[in-house]
């Protein structure tokens, strides 16, 4: 069973940065593609960004196009996401998700969860 832990969310203010970090210690992540998702309160849960297995291709959604970044090391067995010139609306909890038949989808694993809190 891969098991996913999120880490790196916390409070920042608007304009800051934080970096989450998605870790598997049990299992390699090499034969997954990995999404970055978030879930306001009251709002449904929407796809952030996405990374292929290899790292070699990437997606964003256009809400945070230019200002995250989404990065893998399979030796380490973590994925990245680098958020940057952070805005309110980006508050959310956080999840990374594993998908093993590509980053379309369907995203079988899933971690508890980091909140991250932007104040204006």
């Amino acid at each position: 069973q891969l098991q996913l832990v999120e880490s790196g969310g916390g409070l920042v203010q608007s304009g800051g940065s934080l970096r989450l970090s998605c870790v598997n210690s049990r299992f390699t992540l090499d034969y997954y593609a990995i999404g970055w998702f978030r879930q306001a309160p009251g709002k449904e849960r929407e796809g952030v960004s996405c990374i292929s297995h290899s790292g070699d291709t990437t997606n964003y959604a256009d809400s945070v196009k230019g200002r995250f970044t989404i990065s893998r090391d399979n030796a380490k067995k973590t994925v990245d996401l680098q958020m940057n010139s952070l805005k309110p609306e980006d508050t959310a909890v956080y999840y990374c998700a594993a998908a093993p038949g590509g980053m379309v989808g369907p995203y079988d694993y899933w971690g508890q969860g980091t909140q991250v809190t932007v104040s204006s």
